[in-house]
């Protein structure tokens, strides 16, 4: 069974979040839950029978006055969330995931990664890395690459480590979800067209990123990161009008009830704004699409700790909630 977090005084900031939810036995339905875990079928709120959450986002300027509105709606209350089952929020139709956007993250790469010969002293080889993140911050652009929206999964829902995974790791996430249309948009328009946030964590096969047989090629991402369940995300979307500032959000993951992950948004070499706006610049952005921002340091190759079968993951960031899930190994076929 899968394993869920034990309940919270406030399950996340503002006054109401977005969920996909459904009943033991019954079909998924869009949910909108209070921070007091209180659920109204939105089905029924908005008078459309066929809607899902993503339908929500679709229309978002016209939804969310309706929404603030219904999150004080006592008489429409279906019950608790205990009651329902927690899928992931959005169903989205593009994934965008961001490699190597944490500071202290590249930073530690660059010294663990030293070059046959290079002697120096770690504080100078350190002072050499954070000058290289200032410059690429100033002037380079973000990494970014495309994942599959089959390899979400739930925020409880165990995740299966597939039997080719020899090195499979934890890579928590803060995910920008789009509200509005958005193609070729500038920095300072990227966040309107963000209707919230929500949790990722964007497991990867470290073993397969990269092709030796053919190495003029560089990364293999639909291998080492698309499996089914690769993606657990949730549980819920709080609204950007929500969180004050995506950019100072605490990012936290406990393996077995141990700190491996433990940084600010703050670290991020390139903001929410400047990820989504340069994604904008390529692909037309669609409502309920996922921007990845890239995950802190102390991964599983930074301890020298991979995952496996029957470790459970904690994740949590600011106002957003937490996620568990658990690791499953593969049976065997």
């Amino acid at each position: 069974m899968p394993v869920k977090p034990e309940a919270a005084s406030a399950l996340f900031a503002g006054p109401f979040a977005l969920a996909t939810l459904s009943a033991p036995e019954g079909p998924a339905f869009p949910a909108l839950v209070t921070p007091d875990a209180q659920v109204i079928d939105l089905r029924s709120a908005l008078g459309d029978a066929a809607l899902t959450v993503r339908g929500v986002l679709d229309d978002w300027d016209a939804v969310l006055p309706r929404l603030t509105a219904l999150a004080g709606a006592a008489a429409l209350v279906r019950g608790t969330l205990a009651e329902f089952e927690v899928h992931a929020p959005v169903e989205p139709r593009q994934v965008f995931q961001s490699g190597a956007n944490y500071r202290q993250h590249v930073i530690d790469l660059h010294i663990a990664h030293r070059a046959p010969g290079d002697d120096r002293p770690e504080e100078e080889r350190r002072a050499e890395a954070a000058e290289i993140m200032d410059r690429r911050a100033a002037e380079d652009l973000p990494y970014v690459f495309i994942g599959l929206p089959s390899a979400i999964t739930g925020p409880y829902d165990d995740v299966v480590l597939p039997a080719w995974a020899d090195k499979p790791d934890w890579e928590l996430e803060l995910a920008a979800v789009i509200g509005r249309p958005a193609h070729r948009v500038s920095v300072e328009e990227a966040l309107d067209h963000v209707a919230g946030y929500t949790i990722a964590n964007d497991l990867t096969d470290r073993a397969t990123v990269f092709r030796r047989d053919m190495p003029q090629i560089g990364t293999d991402w639909l291998r080492s990161a698309n499996a089914p369940g690769f993606t657990p995300l949730g549980p819920w979307i709080v609204p950007a009008t929500s969180i004050a500032d995506p950019d100072d959000l605490r990012l936290t993951l406990r393996l077995n009830g141990e700190t491996m992950q433990d940084e600010s948004t703050k670290d991020m070499i390139f903001d929410v704004a400047r990820m989504v706006s340069y994604v904008s610049q390529t692909a037309r952005l669609l409502p309920g699409d996922l921007v990845l921002t890239g995950s802190p340091a102390g991964n599983g190759m930074h301890w020298g700790r991979l995952l496996r079968d029957g470790d459970v993951m904690d994740a949590t960031i600011t106002g957003l909630g937490a996620q568990r899930t658990r690791c499953v190994a593969e049976a065997a076929q």
